[in-house]
C-alpha cells in the first residue's frame, strides 16, 4: 500500500536529515523518503543504514531518493528515481518483489512512460515553485493535476509533490490525486503531519481517485 502523506527529508548535512526523520516520525508519519543529493554512495549508504534504524522503530516505511542499490542492501522499502536517475525496469531486477519503486513525473506523458515501466507509483509536480529542487519543471498547479488525472485513468496512485501547503491541500486533493508529498512545510513545523493527515483523510477524500476505480 501507498501512504497518501510522503515525507521527503530536508537538511544542510546528513546529520540534519536524520534529525529532522527522527523528529517526523516521532510526530506520526508513516512514510519518508530519504533525500541526499551531491553526497558520494557511501555516505548515503551510511546515512540510510542510520535512517532506516529510525524508520523500523516507528514502523515508518523508509525510501530512498535516487540510490537503488542503497535501497536493496539496507531492505528499505523502496526507491524513489528522478527524471534523470535509473529507468524503473533496471531498477527492479535489483530489488525485491515487495519493495516499491516510486518515479518523478511532470507531463501526462511522463506518466504514462512510468506506467509502461510499471512503477507502483507516481510523483507528480511541481505544484509550485520550490526552491528544493534545483532544475524545476514547469508548474502545474491545481488545473495540471486536474487535467493529468482525468485523462490519465491510471490505477497507478498519483502523488502531488511541490512547494505544497497545508491549505493547498483541499483543492489538490479534489483534483484527483491519491496523496500529497511534503518537504518544507513539515520540516518547519512537523506538528502539521497530523493536520496534513487530516485534511488528506477528511471529507474531499470522497472525490479523490481510489484504486480500482477505473478498471473495465
Amino acid at each position: 500500500m501507498i501512504n497518501t502523506l510522503h515525507y521527503i527529508s530536508q537538511g544542510d548535512t546528513p546529520q540534519e536529515h536524520l534529525n529532522n526523520i527522527q523528529r517526523a516520525c516521532t510526530s506520526g508519519i508513516e512514510w519518508v523518503q530519504l533525500r541526499l543529493k551531491k553526497l558520494d554512495d557511501q555516505t548515503v549508504l551510511e546515512t540510510a543504514k542510520k535512517a532506516i534504524e529510525i524508520t523500523n522503530h516507528f514502523q515508518t516505511r523508509l525510501i530512498i531518493n535516487d540510490h537503488y542499490k542503497v535501497a536493496a542492501k539496507i531492505k528499505a522499502a523502496g526507491v524513489h528515481l528522478g527524471k534523470s536517475d535509473t529507468c524503473p525496469t533496471v531498477a527492479r531486477t535489483a530489488l525485491a518483489s515487495w519493495q516499491v519503486i516510486g518515479g518523478t513525473a511532470n507531463t501526462l506523458e511522463d506518466c504514462q512512460a512510468l506506467i509502461d515501466k510499471k512503477v507502483d507509483y507516481i510523483g507528480l509536480g511541481p505544484y509550485r515553485f520550490t526552491n528544493t529542487k534545483e532544475n524545476l519543471s514547469p508548474v502545474l498547479g491545481e488545473d495540471g493535476y486536474k487535467t493529468i488525472v482525468k485523462v490519465l485513468k491510471a490505477e497507478t496512485p498519483i502523488i502531488a509533490i511541490g512547494g505544497i501547503t497545508l491549505k493547498d491541500v483541499p483543492n489538490i486533493m479534489a483534483a484527483g490525486v491519491y496523496g500529497i508529498a511534503v518537504s518544507g512545510e513539515i520540516t518547519r513545523d512537523f506538528n502539521s503531519i497530523l493536520k496534513f493527515k487530516k485534511i488528506i483523510n477528511g471529507p474531499v477524500q470522497e472525490q479523490r481517485w481510489k484504486p480500482g476505480e477505473n478498471k473495465k
